[in-house]
C-alpha cells in the first residue's frame, strides 16, 4: 500500500484531531493540479521541523486550494545521535544531487563547505542562489522521503570556521580520506550527541585542512576499497553510519 503524500504547511499551530486546515499556494496547487487529490484521500501535512498532521481531503476549491480534516497530530523528536554531513561544494548540479540523496537517506543537517580545492565557489548573488537551490532540494526530497523533519541546510563555512565548530563539541567527527588506515565501518560511534562527517571536494582534502581538522578532534577514515565522487560519498557514508548507530534498526 502506498504511503500518503506529504505537503508543507508553514504553521500547524493549534492543529488537533477534528480541526480543518487549509492548504493553498504552491503546495495546494501541487496537491490539486499535479497529484490530483480528491475528497476522501489521505495526506500528511508537516512544517518540516518535526510536526506532522495526518488527515483526509475534506474539500477542493479551484486549482490550488484544499481543506484537510485532521485525524492525528504528532511531533517527531530529534534522532539520536544526530548526523551532520559537511559537503564540499561540488561542480555543476552535483550539489543538489548530494543534498537530495542525503535527505532521502536520513541526514539531519548539511553544511556547505568552501574547501581549498573546490572548483566551484559561492560568491555574491550566485552563492545565494546556490544555497537557495540546496534548501529547496532538501525540502522536496524531504517530502518525497515522507519526512516530517527536513534537514537544515546551513550557511557555507570556511575551513577555519569548520575546524572551530568541530572543536566546540561534536561527539564524533570523521573526515573521509582514501589514504586513511582506519575503516569508517569500524569507527567507535557515540549513542548521543552529534556525528559530523566531512566530505571533501573532487580534488580531495588538502593536507593543511586535514591537519586543522585533526587538531580539532576529527580523524580520517576510509569508506571502502573504491573512490567515490564527492556527490555520492556522503550518501554512502551516511547510510553506513545510520545503520551502525541503530538509527535504521
Amino acid at each position: 500500500m502506498a504511503t500518503a503524500p506529504v505537503f508543507v504547511c508553514e504553521s500547524l499551530t493549534g492543529a488537533r484531531p477534528g480541526t480543518t486546515l487549509r492548504l493553498t499556494g504552491p503546495e495546494g496547487r501541487h496537491a490539486v493540479s499535479v497529484r490530483r487529490l480528491r475528497v476522501g484521500e489521505a495526506l500528511v501535512l508537516t512544517d518540516g521541523e518535526g510536526v506532522g498532521a495526518a488527515g483526509t481531503v475534506a474539500a477542493v476549491e479551484g486549482r490550488d486550494t484544499l481543506d484537510v480534516t485532521v485525524a492525528e497530530v504528532w511531533e517527531e523528536p530529534w534522532p539520536r545521535p544526530r548526523l551532520t554531513v559537511v559537503q564540499a561544494l561540488p561542480k555543476g548540479d552535483r550539489g543538489e544531487l548530494a543534498v537530495e540523496t542525503m535527505t532521502e537517506t536520513g541526514v539531519d543537517a548539511i553544511v556547505p563547505w568552501t574547501a581549498a580545492r573546490c572548483v566551484t565557489q559561492w560568491r555574491g548573488e550566485r552563492g545565494a542562489k546556490s544555497l537557495a537551490k540546496w534548501r529547496a532540494t532538501a525540502r522536496e526530497a524531504g517530502k518525497q522521503a515522507r519526512r516530517v523533519r527536513f534537514p537544515a541546510i546551513a550557511e557555507p563555512v570556511t575551513t577555519r570556521e569548520l575546524a572551530g565548530n568541530l572543536a566546540a563539541g561534536a561527539a564524533f567527527a570523521a573526515v573521509l580520506h582514501e589514504s586513511a588506515a582506519e575503516p569508517l565501518a569500524a569507527a567507535p560511534l557515540p549513542a548521543e550527541g552529534e556525528i559530523v562527517l566531512i566530505v571533501g571536494p573532487e580534488g580531495g582534502v588538502a593536507p593543511e585542512e586535514l591537519a586543522a581538522f585533526e587538531d580539532a578532534g576529527a580523524r580520517a577514515y576510509r569508506l571502502g576499497p573504491t573512490v567515490l565522487r564527492t556527490s555520492t560519498a556522503g550518501t554512502a557514508a551516511a547510510a553506513l553510519l545510520l545503520g551502525r548507530s541503530g538509527r535504521w534498526s
